[in-house]
């Protein structure tokens, strides 16, 4: 009987899982530094002010989603629910500004939130994001959707769509705050019982449910679109006029809201057909008043995060190719002790030499070490035995064409690396 599992929500990545993880981070860092995006890493948890200030504590995730908790000392701690906010504190806290006016960071990270487990959306699950910090420039939001397209192309994504839209700013969503009221203020009763509750307190987080009912509700709600004031309507011109002459294609989304407080102007998502109601791959936008909300003079700042998981289920769905496992080069076969010996040091040498190799530790017969060097795909089995002690030479197989070649024991190192630098 099994005394452990994973907790609810959480999830192992076996080792035959792991390269088609380590190909998206290895594509994902490659791909940042040619946008000059460098790499930045926060700490798994943070003091929980952080997240209520800037994430906003009227929204799903600090009410109901935040793991949080006291340390020893009393302090209040939560697990990273997101990572735009680790980021903005870290470039606050190191000064980053003053160093380089324009900022240009990314992280690969796991995040945390207590909801529903379902496809693609766990409670401990990981991200990639970008946060450019330092200009206003629409063209800069451009690139950050342009870069997010960029690695989803290069994963082998086709069947993706932008939904493209604006929040405005604070000056703005003032009137349409007031706008929205009216058009929920005789629908109350058919709201659910959370949509209820952000009636008064915020009601743009109306917009943002998922519950079928108050989806239907606000199809007639009005847009913020519609009420961008002088600086949010150009700036979301000239973004549209940045994404046409880059050649994206997007689809303007009237009833778009991001679930997270701090955004300004452009907001977006990037969403599969592959994943059924729960689409989003990820999205982002412009936080152009977070740096001043945690402290630091007015900055603008605009960014997007990812969902490995979500990514990885559509790359299972869209038939994405996945790297071959990898595989050691070489498997030496031994038999008896003093062989085994030799081995050992043989396989030490290989592995020196940049040479990935393995050998039997479970006291294997030499018809099962084949077996076990054929099932590994390997190259070349090196095959000693007494026999081969005696002429202080080894056997040598190549497991493709399955020729055999004696070779001194004293050479072997050298004679497998020439052998296989030639078959690459």
């Amino acid at each position: 009987m099994l005394k452990y599992k994973a907790l609810r929500g959480t999830q192992d990545i076996l080792p035959e899982e792991m390269p088609l993880w380590r190909q998206l981070e290895e594509m994902v860092g490659r791909k940042m530094k040619f946008y000059n995006y460098r790499e930045i890493a926060t700490p798994t948890f943070e003091h929980t002010g952080l997240f209520v200030h800037s994430t906003g504590a009227d929204t799903e995730i600090v009410e109901k989603q935040m793991y949080t908790f006291l340390d020893k000392g009393g302090r209040s701690l939560t697990l990273r629910p997101e990572g735009t906010p680790p980021v903005v504190r870290t470039y606050i806290e190191h000064s980053l500004g003053m160093k380089k006016p324009l900022q240009k960071l990314f992280y690969i990270g796991s995040m945390y939130r207590q909801e529903n487990p379902q496809a693609g959306r766990l409670r401990q699950f990981h991200q990639f994001g970008a946060e450019a910090i330092g200009s206003i420039a629409p063209a800069l939001d451009a690139e950050i959707i342009a870069l997010f397209l960029d690695i989803c192309e290069d994963l082998g994504l086709k069947e993706l769509s932008l939904q493209l839209g604006s929040i405005g700013c604070p000056g703005c969503r003032s009137p349409y705050r007031e706008k929205l009221l009216g058009f929920f203020a005789d629908k109350d009763d058919l709201l659910c019982d959370d949509c209820k509750q952000r009636h008064q307190r915020n009601p743009l987080r109306i917009l943002d449910c998922k519950n079928p009912s108050c989806r239907r509700i606000t199809e007639d709600a009005p847009s913020m679109l519609d009420y961008l004031c002088d600086d949010c309507g150009p700036h979301f011109q000239e973004l549209k006029a940045h994404l046409d002459a880059l050649d994206i294609h997007y689809q303007i989304n009237r009833r778009l809201v991001r679930g997270l407080d701090y955004y300004t102007k452009t907001i977006f998502e990037v969403v599969s057909p592959q994943l059924g109601a729960q689409d989003a791959l990820g999205g982002g936008g412009r936080y152009d008043g977070l740096v001043e909300e945690l402290g630091a003079k007015p900055t603008p700042a605009v960014g997007f995060a990812a969902g490995i998981e979500r990514i990885l289920l559509a790359m299972e769905k869209e038939n994405c190719p996945s790297p071959e496992p990898c595989h050691p080069k070489v498997y030496v076969a031994s038999m008896g002790e003093e062989a085994k010996r030799l081995a050992v040091r043989l396989l030490q040498k290989l592995r020196t030499q940049m040479v990935s190799a393995d050998t039997d530790y479970l006291d294997r017969s030499l018809k099962s070490q084949m077996r076990a060097a054929n099932n590994l795909k390997v190259e070349y089995t090196v095959i000693i035995g007494q026999e081969e002690l005696n002429k202080g030479k080894a056997l040598v197989r190549n497991m493709r064409s399955s020729q055999q070649e004696e070779v001194g024991i004293e050479k072997l190192c050298d004679y497998l690396v020439e052998v296989l630098n030639q078959n690459q």
